[in-house]
């Protein structure tokens, strides 16, 4: 459930396109726009040889002079029909291996899965459920030998559970504390070894190293918002403990790095909000979308801290961006709260130019917001220096100007509206209430805010805006009524610098119907691959952004293009700046999402979330990777050249 911000009035839809169409030529060609930035076409600020940066996401790794996933090599694979298809699609010059699914044992000597002999213990000592957002690490912190792109650690997020799917005899509605647990032992995200053989196929390695964090794992709260009275439980009176994560969508990795991880929808697991008596709690509660009743998943039944009625404080612990060290799997996995709660999507980040850093995350709900929090710090090159780095900076929100200008606006307490006079008592609340600091402050409302990836060969970043059927009213930034399909926005910070407090923005691409509509960079349709609904995005040593997408089948429902979702890529710079080409195809029933490359990025992993959904165990609609008559697992994938 998504429940709707607040909505804007910036005129006509005739006015807006009349207004974006000439905002595109202006991208085009690059000019000086919204007080200085340049916004560059044909060629893009700092545009560096391929390994500039720190590899895709802000992560470890450079590229190497023959890029494997150059847009120029290689053909575009052919979009598939939502059903009956039931195996991925690739373009020709690739292949791809099914490195770990749901249930893989992650220790040596454990019995192959048996999704009816599937316990809680046995799940917690498993890969989980519903892979999504993937980061690869090196064996060892900062190697760039020999084996550093062909030996990692792979982190996987498990966003969800779908207990049809995975629970033999499980009665919605009712569910037993066994099958309960086994959910909660799904949720969170695993680190294993990955490596590639010598005929270039992959395989995760089951080893004692490898890591599974659940939903009730021990966690640290720290930063402004810890100790808060409003995080404080029963089982926690200090408000700085908390059990485990949930709905972990995207992520990010740091220079120094460490893993962030990114709870979204955790309304989904909390129940009785119509027994809270705060009304300011009330009204966050009811915009998050949780349940005024019982819950869907009814975990309350069993675990009291998901009741409302008995934990009032308990759904204020998470909607978080989790920092994880996987190189000290025994260090505790620390929720940073100065980068405020909502449903974050990703935590994507480059170093500004005075050597701070930067995490841009988008709100995943229609007609939230874009922020971006910047570290009070500079970045050192010692690891443990930078430990605490995240838990003091600033939180800003975004506004985007019809001109194509654009503000960040400081969730600072005492600055603007934010004020005890206004009802805002500390820089914690600012926090914990950071949706409606955010409104307060006139950030603009956006359609669905996912994935936010900043470039680091052009300067640029790019924002995901997935889809908002409920937009009547358009603004400048989100032009289109009943957004099916979305749209992805490029932002240039002022002087190309991701400390600024001012951007130029404009649209990259409209998604959806070529025919219809759509924009994708003024190539024809014949000469794109069509994408709807782009969720997570990625960029290379190259400069190109890549998308995954998650809705297509829904979203070209009833058409002629109708699709599974799929990983595309796209230049942002020459003359193809625009022009979208399909990778990989997903199965039936599947969302694509977690593109991320190896440190050598020949290599692109990416996961196969939800095969099958709308189908059950018992009448499954879906039986990859396994084929026969499997059940349907989530998996990762390798996609690698042939």
């Amino acid at each position: 459930m998504t429940i709707t911000g607040p909505t804007t009035t910036t005129g006509t839809f005739e006015d807006v396109v009349r207004r974006r169409l000439s905002r595109r030529d202006l991208f085009r060609v690059g000019v000086v726009v919204g007080g200085g930035a340049v916004v560059a076409g044909a060629a893009g600020p700092a545009l560096a040889r391929p390994g500039h940066g720190g590899g895709p996401g802000g992560g470890p790794g450079g590229g190497p002079a023959a890029h494997a996933f150059d847009l120029t090599t290689w053909t575009a694979a052919q979009p598939t029909a939502p059903a009956p298809f039931d195996a991925p699609v690739i373009a020709p010059e690739f292949t791809h291996d099914v490195v770990i699914r749901w249930g893989d044992p992650l220790r040596p000597g454990r019995a192959p899965f048996d999704v009816t002999a599937l316990t809680a213990a046995e799940q917690a000592e498993r890969f989980g459920f519903n892979a999504d957002y993937t980061a690869w690490f090196p064996r060892r912190r900062g190697d760039t030998g020999p084996r550093a792109g062909t030996e990692g650690l792979l982190w996987v997020n498990h966003e969800y559970t779908d207990p049809v799917m995975m629970l033999p005899g499980y009665v919605e509605g009712s569910p037993t504390r066994e099958q309960v647990d086994i959910e909660l032992a799904a949720h969170g995200g695993s680190l294993v070894r990955v490596r590639q053989e010598r005929d270039g196929s992959w395989r995760y390695e089951p080893h004692r190293d490898n890591v599974r964090i659940t939903a009730t794992t021990p966690m640290q709260l720290t930063g402004p918002a810890a100790g808060h009275p409003l995080l404080r439980t029963s089982a926690d009176p200090t408000g700085t403990r908390v059990l485990g994560m949930l709905n972990n969508c995207g992520g990010g990795v740091t220079p120094w790095g460490t893993l962030l991880t990114c709870e979204e929808n955790v309304d989904q697991y909390f129940a009785n909000r119509s027994t809270v008596t705060d009304a300011r709690q009330q009204a966050s509660l009811t915009r998050f979308g949780v349940p005024e009743g019982a819950s869907e998943r009814r975990w309350e039944a069993h675990h009291p801290r998901f009741d409302l009625a008995q934990e009032p404080n308990e759904v204020n612990r998470f909607g978080w961006v989790v920092e994880i060290d996987p190189y000290d799997p025994r260090a505790t996995p620390r929720k940073r709260t100065a980068l405020g709660r909502f449903k974050h999507e990703a935590a994507a980040g480059t170093t500004t130019a005075d050597g701070r850093y930067a995490v841009y995350s988008g709100d995943d709900s229609r007609f939230e917001h874009v922020f971006k929090f910047v570290t009070r710090d500079r970045v050192s090159p010692s690891a443990r220096r930078n430990r605490d780095l995240l838990d003091a900076g600033t939180l800003y929100a975004a506004r985007f100007d019809d001109d194509g200008s654009g503000v960040w606006l400081p969730l600072v307490h005492g600055q603007g509206p934010l004020t005890p006079e206004n009802g805002w008592a500390d820089q914690a609340e600012v926090l914990l209430y950071a949706r409606e600091a955010a409104s307060a402050l006139g950030a603009t409302p956006m359609d669905r805010p996912e994935d936010i990836e900043p470039n680091p060969v052009t300067g640029s970043v790019y924002v995901a805006l997935t889809n908002n059927s409920r937009r009547t009213e358009t603004d400048a930034a989100n032009p289109r009524p009943g957004n099916a399909t979305g749209h992805v926005l490029e932002i240039v910070e002022a002087g190309s610098d991701a400390g600024a407090t001012t951007f130029a923005w404009g649209i990259l691409l409209l998604a959806g119907d070529a025919t219809d509509g759509a924009v994708y960079g003024g190539f024809t349709p014949d000469q794109v691959s069509e994408l709807a609904c782009p969720d997570n995005l990625a960029v290379d040593s190259l400069g190109q952004l890549w998308i995954a997408t998650d809705g297509a089948p829904s979203a070209f429902r009833g058409r002629p293009t109708a699709m599974n979702d799929a990983v595309l890529g796209l230049p942002v710079v020459g003359s193809g700046r625009g022009r979208t080409q399909q990778i990989f195809g997903a199965v039936y029933g599947a969302e694509m999402t977690g593109v991320f490359f190896n440190t050598t990025e020949t290599t692109m992993f990416a996961s196969v979330q939800h095969p099958g959904e709308g189908g059950t165990l018992a009448e499954p609609t879906s039986n990859w990777p396994d084929g026969g008559t499997s059940v349907p697992r989530s998996a990762v994938v390798a996609i690698r050249r042939r």
